[in-house]
């Protein structure tokens, strides 16, 4: 996941690795794509695969002519646009995990159930939301019993790398919450620490079983986003309770997460 967040334009905000499924929310930077160039696109895309001899010719910088560089450009637009699809992703991901397992297992055939499900998420409040779910995922399984201890999670890694004092740098293959030093324009629109708070809080109330009942120290993030304490708690149990788009209905249209 780590290597082609790297390669793609897919950020990863956040993930857990469970025992035989994984969650993980993605964000496509549509803009880092625009500005690769030609030579950028078909370096990231031959990490993956070899491509035609046309393209190794061409990075090689061999001497090519006018129609080979025309083909050249349409390979590239094409390898673009499956460097920001998110089936691209998680084809490679899965493809790569099936071959590792049933090496291990010394056997063959088909490794995950079935095709991965996705969900968009249609404002900041989804955001923010799926995250929370993802990063409790140990907790609510009870197989951790704080956010320090959540093996193979996003939440870990942010509290390791988080320095409030410092501004120690976030994890490069995650894309960052705000925080001190941090480009604005870069960052999720949420304070690292806040998130940290509301995650925190989100986990606690949840484990000890009192669904609904809110306490005085509700974090203030929930009010600057307008979201009810009671309508977060219940979308933190989720139970089906969303299918292929998670947020306001009005937010359908402007879409970016």
């Amino acid at each position: 996941m780590k290597a082609l967040s790297g390669i793609f334009v897919l950020e990863v905000c956040a993930y857990a690795v469970m025992s035989n499924h994984y969650h993980v929310v993605l964000h496509i930077n549509n803009q880092q794509a625009k500005e690769w160039d030609t030579k950028e696109v078909l370096q990231r895309w031959t990490q993956l695969f070899s491509g035609p001899h046309l393209v190794q010719r061409y990075l090689a910088d061999d001497r090519l002519g006018k129609a080979e560089l025309l083909r050249v450009e349409e390979y590239a637009q094409k390898y673009r646009g499956r460097l920001m699809d998110i089936s691209w992703f998680m084809r490679c991901l899965n493809e790569y995990l099936a071959r590792l397992a049933n090496k291990k297992d010394e056997c063959k055939g088909r490794f995950w159930e079935g095709r991965y499900k996705s969900q968009a998420l249609l404002d900041d409040a989804a955001l923010l939301t799926c995250m929370a779910y993802v990063d409790l995922n140990p907790i609510r399984a009870k197989i951790a019993a704080t956010l320090e201890t959540s093996e193979h999670t996003s939440i870990k890694e942010r509290i390791e790398s988080y320095d409030s004092a410092n501004g120690k740098k976030q994890k490069e293959h995650l894309k960052p919450l705000k925080a001190q030093g941090q480009n604005p324009e870069q960052a999720i629109p949420y304070p690292l620490s806040s998130y940290f708070e509301l995650v925190d809080w989100s986990g606690r109330i949840i484990r000890k079983g009192k669904r609904g009942r809110i306490t005085d120290d509700v974090p203030p993030i929930l009010e600057r986003l307008g979201i009810d304490p009671n309508e977060w708690l219940e979308t933190m149990r989720w139970h089906n309770r969303f299918h292929r788009a998670v947020g306001k209905l009005g937010s359908w249209d402007v879409c970016e997460w």
